[in-house]
């Protein structure tokens, strides 16, 4: 995991950067970020095209390319490590009104009530606005 910001509270904020990250946060949240992970990072995969025809070459971009263009995936942590917020940010962390920001508790549930500042310290850190009714998905 990369760090990204510190955040209220004694949080902290991280980069889910792997498969096996992603699936430690589906186990510490009782939720599915793990299979979405899966499926940006095979979408991104797709996508990529290859600059050399050599075959040696040929995946050299493979990884920067997918770190580009897939969806960001954080979570926010205490000073003890555990899992407290999983959020989905676009590629990049750049505004796109085209895609979905989600951020959810553990199973699903609202973290906008006891974890709003980190939050909003999160939509600072990337200038994007991240409020409860964009960005929960389970009114």
């Amino acid at each position: 995991m990369q760090f990204i910001c510190d955040a209220p509270g004694s949080t902290t904020w991280f980069l889910i950067e792997t498969e096996g990250e992603a699936a430690l946060e589906s186990d510490a949240m009782h939720h599915a970020v793990e299979k979405h992970f899966r499926q940006a990072w095979e979408t991104a995969e797709r996508s990529y095209r290859p600059t050399s025809s050599s075959f040696v070459e040929t995946n050299i971009g493979l990884k920067a390319h997918v770190q580009r263009v897939m969806p960001l995936f954080l979570t926010l942590r205490d000073a003890e490590g555990q899992a407290l917020v999983t959020a989905m940010l676009p590629p990049g962390g750049q505004h796109n009104p085209a895609f979905r920001t989600i951020i959810v508790g553990p199973g699903n549930s609202d973290p906008y009530l006891e974890h709003g500042e980190a939050i909003e310290t999160l939509g600072e850190r990337f200038g994007l606005s991240l409020d409860r009714a964009d960005c929960y998905p389970y009114r």
